[in-house]
């Protein structure tokens, strides 16, 4: 027979090949299950010259019965039966980590439960069984060791990447489980030696900062968006002809499904780098997680990337992570070895909701820093001194758009040079650029409500190449020939239409780019340019409504379009929180 069933031996290493492919793997599996633990401290130390790593945490430790089956194959405390496949609510459940670390290397675990007193030490064998075992004293938690990693596999070591690669990947690895667990602080060694140190926080946009050096955590802007998520389907197999007939016409057994199961509760976290101040180089830093993990979600992803189209500067890529907290039964986690990929229900929605949560995020509101909480503070002491005093406070002012959308109250005082408009606020004030303002509010407008109108008389135009053709076609402007060289443009934008130099505008608009590209082309011919002076109703008219666009902070070209001074930055630049004594007369 040429057909066979393979040695169970075989089949293990088979597995065990798939699941550690590298140093890396090695520190997602061990760090995973030290967070399934409930550490809040995990210490990696690394000895890359000799194939050896060990993850030590502050966990809930494991008792000496389940240490002695730890190892074995397909042994796990997450799940127990069929159904648990799809409530998962841990990073791991596959049973297959600890074990294929016995078969690939050596494999010691130190560790003491939280309510014990006694501290175990075992040995095991590349088989997962047990072969010494101590007491030992130790802190309450775990310490696994893996040594000599593919020491019997040298054809897995040669073709690994070189071990600065791996370095890289293993930091990789945990700045992307520091990103989705936040609260744990992390210290990581090379060689006995400190390499760096990640200090816990509430939230990601504490921990974003010591990931990316260049990144403050001003240029940040966290949200978190509570939604009711839509029933998920089930198993269908079971519906009768009548459950799916209703109402007197035929339903999919999806929609049935749906009203039969009860939404739930998820929530979705987003740290966005504000276009005005943040951006990178590449497209590198659009993470999204589920539940914990980081995966690939190109949907998500491209919605995260179209939703911050024409905010950014030309070749700059945004930097985010979105974390979407999602009832387990939504997921289906068995997709990849590494978990990387997974099956998400209702992806339609949640590209819906991710664009809201980005509303929110790049709307201007009233900033939550450690400044506006010490103006608060001191707010808080004057408002009690007021009802004393001759004196009034002025407060904090916030209007809504009617939307429950929450706005700062800019009013206009001045315009400097004829080109920025100074705008008052009770926490400093704004200096923002007419031009780029008005262009922002122009382009949304134009691209929520595109037109192309009838030229009457139509524009005739020459010397017209055959590509400025095609690109005026291809935005959808009417053109035909009108004698030897001549084209007659017949339809034109709606704002285009009654200005002198229109002309221009057409041949402009033929010289290349996307339909995004001349409406972004028409916003920026049509809005009020630098040197316009303005009254200061059609000031505050302008600031209105820049302030209700979508992306207020940049302009369709990415550029910041105002720069905030606090009153707080302001006293200090006139020392107004030195303290003045009797001395001075007071």
């Amino acid at each position: 027979m040429l057909i066979h069933t393979l040695p169970i031996d075989v089949i293990h290493l088979i597995a065990a090949g798939e699941v550690i492919d590298s140093l890396g793997a090695v520190v997602r599996e061990l760090c995973e299950n030290a967070i399934d633990a409930d550490a809040s401290r995990i210490t990696v130390s690394l000895f890359p010259d000799r194939w050896r790593i060990r993850v030590a945490d502050n966990g809930i430790g494991i008792e000496l019965a389940d240490l002695q089956q730890a190892a074995t194959a397909h042994s796990t405390s997450k799940i127990d039966d069929r159904e648990d496949l799809f409530h998962i609510t841990s990073l791991g459940f596959r049973g297959e980590a600890l074990h294929s670390l016995a078969q690939l290397a050596n494999l010691e675990i130190y560790s003491r439960p939280r309510a014990s007193c006694d501290g175990w030490h075992l040995v095991y064998n590349h088989q997962g069984e047990v072969v010494r075992q101590q007491e030992v004293a130790i802190a309450p938690g775990t310490a696994i060791d893996v040594d000599n990693l593919f020491g019997d596999w040298a054809a897995r070591r040669e073709g690994l990447p070189t071990l600065n690669c791996q370095l890289r990947q293993v930091q990789t690895v945990i700045y992307h489980l520091a990103l989705c667990h936040p609260q744990i602080n992390w210290t990581i060694e090379q060689q006995h030696r400190p390499w760096f140190q990640i200090i816990g926080s509430k939230t990601t946009h504490q921990i974003i900062p010591q990931l990316l050096p260049r990144v403050r955590v001003d240029d940040l802007q966290y949200v978190e968006l509570k939604v009711r998520a839509l029933a998920p389907v089930k198993d269908c197999s079971k519906l009768t002809p009548q459950e799916v007939y209703s109402a007197g016409s035929y339903r999919s057994i999806a929609a049935v499904e749906r009203d039969r199961t009860p939404a739930a509760d998820a929530q979705i976290q987003l740290t966005l780098g504000l276009p005005d101040r943040c951006h990178r180089h590449r497209l590198d830093w659009v993470k999204v997680a589920v539940n914990g993990r980081i995966v690939r979600a190109p949907e998500l992803e491209q919605a995260i990337v179209s939703g911050l189209a024409r905010t950014l500067p030309r070749d700059r890529y945004p930097v985010c992570f979105l974390h979407l907290q999602i009832p387990p039964h939504y997921i289906d986690w068995n997709r990849h070895p590494a978990k990387v990929e997974i099956y998400l229900q209702q992806i339609e929605f949640w590209q819906s909701q991710v664009a809201t949560a980005l509303d929110l995020a790049l709307n201007l509101q009233p900033e939550d820093s450690d400044d506006a909480t010490q103006t608060s503070r001191i707010g808080k002491l004057l408002s009690v001194a007021e009802q004393q005093g001759a004196y009034h406070l002025p407060q904090r002012a916030i209007v809504s758009d009617g939307d429950g959308l929450g706005l700062l109250e800019l009013r206009a005082v001045g315009q400097v040079l004829d080109t920025y408009i100074i705008a008052e606020h009770a926490d400093g004030l704004w200096l923002v650029e007419q031009h780029i303002a008005h262009e922002r509010v122009l382009y949304e407008q134009i691209t929520s409500a595109w037109q192309l109108l009838p030229l009457e008389p139509p524009l005739v135009l020459s010397h017209l190449s055959e590509r400025q053709l095609e690109q005026l076609q291809q935005i959808g402007i009417a053109i035909d020939p009108f004698g030897e060289g001549l084209w007659a443009i017949r339809t034109a934008p709606a704002p285009l239409l009654m200005r002198e130099d229109l002309a221009a505008a057409i041949i402009e608009l033929s010289l290349g780019g996307d339909l995004q590209a001349a409406q972004v082309a028409v916003a920026c011919r049509c809005a009020i340019r630098n040197g316009t002076a303005l009254s200061l109703p059609e000031m505050q008219n302008l600031l209105d409504r820049w302030q209700r666009t979508r992306n207020p902070r940049t302009c369709p070209h990415g550029r910041p379009i105002y720069l905030s001074f606090k009153e707080s930055s302001l006293a200090r630049s006139f020392r107004r929180h030195w303290v003045i004594g009797k001395s001075h007369g007071i």
